[in-house]
């Protein structure tokens, strides 16, 4: 095997994982008409874990905004929420659904029942109410 094989090899490898580790770690995606639904339904809440300066751009108008950088950190906005949904699934989204997705897969290692529904993208292209926060 010469180097140039070896290097498609590690980056086709790098890349599988990179779209896999949401999928395998954050629980089942789920679609945004889906995700409308069982928010609708009351089953479920939905959560934008983008960064506040992401959010001007616009949010799904059912998510609480809450930052990946205050889960990963005292968790001052996560904790009230987290205790006010624990008998709620959690549907997280962010841009390209790798922070929701490793979001979702902490989550459901503490217990929660969770969907990744991936990038804020996918609720807004389905022509979902969108707002600006």
């Amino acid at each position: 095997m010469d180097t140039s094989q070896l290097l498609v090899i590690v980056a086709f490898a790098l890349l599988a994982f990179f779209v896999l580790r949401p999928l395998l770690f954050g629980g089942p995606r789920v679609s945004a008409t889906e995700a409308q639904a069982r928010i609708k339904a009351g089953t479920a809440v939905l959560v934008d874990v983008r960064e506040p300066g992401e959010w001007p751009d616009g949010v799904a108008t059912p998510a609480s905004l809450l930052p990946m950088s205050d889960f990963r950190g005292a968790r001052k906005q996560w904790g009230g929420f987290l205790r006010n949904n624990k008998d709620k699934e959690l549907i997280l989204y962010c841009a390209s659904g790798m922070r929701s997705g490793s979001i979702a897969g902490a989550l459901k290692k503490e217990g929660y029942k969770v969907a990744n529904l991936g990038g804020f993208g996918g609720w807004a292209g389905a022509g979902l109410p969108v707002r600006k926060p």
